[in-house]
């Protein structure tokens, strides 16, 4: 009976998992869904080239390698400062892939010193930003920075393995017999490939939906807010009255957003939105809450967020599930692990027992004072 060779099974498993992407993102395409297909793409070339020996499967393959580390740096770039990226940005990113494809022409013996250069670089660079927490991805959802942070993480390990086991594969091919290279292979396209693919999908699912999309259950002034108009400054007396002034000031603008417009409501909330509705630099924003209340931005988010749930939940007979999302909580496994960090209890826990908590932490600070 004929076997199916394992690259063209996780070239077709990514198929599938495109094909979810598109369906659960309503069609909304990006960098990440476009990542999955050159990665299902370079698994079928793989398969091609190692297993029917397809000439133009070895000439095309070597190039597309080259971009698979480029577009993933670029995708996770854009979780970091958003989808606003120019293309004399972009571009360079394409140069590995031209030297690789002149190589491909005129010489191909350096082709692999330059993919290891490649694959070891942009992973590196990736580990480097992952190093910096979920916090430096700016532009995914509070309460998905995590899982984004796992997703950026894994692809930078993997990056720097696939480096190594192209670099086994040359080697043995080099000064060996060859027979270990399938083997080397086919780990490393199960490996490269699925885990990386995988990661792609986590990704994508942290990004927020367009900018001017607002949820209904908003209400009527964060709804109404126009997206275009150029964000409030701060002047710069306020900023320039020392550092804990100027944190107090961000702090207390901050929480002027929540507490008047309600901004914690929006389930596509990110750093980045924030500090353009704020008009203070999501650097910022970040350091001060940091330095004066000691927590990161997400969890001052979800805090807002969980003192509403707790109120609605007193004061309400709504389903839970209506009281998370209204809340602004995207998911249900983050709204139960937010609440339960904040309030020792379970949400259903909590209505039963008519608010009273363990040790009753407060839901969230406000900012205080300016001295």
């Amino acid at each position: 009976m004929p076997s199916i060779p394992l690259p063209f099974v996780v070239s077709l498993v990514l198929c599938l998992v495109l094909v979810r992407m598109i369906r659960e993102g309503e069609g909304r395409l990006g960098l990440f869904p476009l990542l999955v297909v050159t990665f299902a793409l370079q698994g079928a070339l793989s398969g091609a080239s190692w297993s029917f020996g397809w000439p133009p499967a070895r000439a095309v393959q070597p190039i597309l390698a080259a971009v698979l580390p480029a577009l993933s740096f670029v995708a996770f770039d854009q979780l970091r400062h958003g989808p606003t990226a120019a293309p004399s940005q972009l571009w360079p990113h394409l140069v590995p892939a031209v030297i690789v494809a002149c190589l491909v022409v005129v010489w191909r013996e350096p082709i692999d010193l330059v993919l290891f250069a490649v694959y070891l670089g942009y992973g590196l660079t990736l580990l480097h930003t992952a190093r910096k927490g979920p916090g430096a991805l700016a532009a995914t959802r509070f309460g998905d920075e995590r899982a984004a942070h796992k997703a950026l993480l894994a692809i930078g390990i993997v990056l720097v393995a696939n480096a190594f086991i192209d670099a086994a594969i040359s080697l043995d091919l080099a000064f060996g017999d060859g027979h270990q290279a399938m083997a080397i292979l086919t780990a490393g396209s199960v490996l490269w490939l699925g885990v990386a693919g995988y990661a792609a999908t986590i990704a994508d699912a942290s990004r927020p939906g367009p900018a001017g999309d607002v949820p209904e259950h908003l209400p009527e002034r964060v709804a109404s807010a126009p997206t275009t108009r150029p964000p409030p400054v701060l002047p710069a007396t306020e900023m320039d009255a020392g550092p804990l002034a100027a944190d107090t000031v961000v702090l207390r603008r901050v929480d002027s957003l929540m507490t008047e417009q309600h901004l914690y409501r929006d389930p596509d909330l990110t750093l980045e939105r924030l500090a353009r509705r704020a008009g203070i630099p999501a650097r910022q924003i970040s350091g001060a809450l940091n330095r004066i209340q000691g927590r990161n931005v997400s969890q001052v988010v979800n805090a807002y967020r969980v003192d509403e749930a707790r109120r609605r939940l007193l004061a309400t007979n709504e389903p839970i599930t209506t009281i998370l999302l209204e809340s602004g909580f995207g998911t249900k496994s983050n709204f139960n692990r937010e609440f339960l960090r904040v309030t020792g209890l379970t949400p259903s826990a909590y209505r039963r027992t008519g608010g009273t908590t363990p040790g009753e932490p407060a839901a969230r600070t406000v900012a205080p004072e300016a001295p």
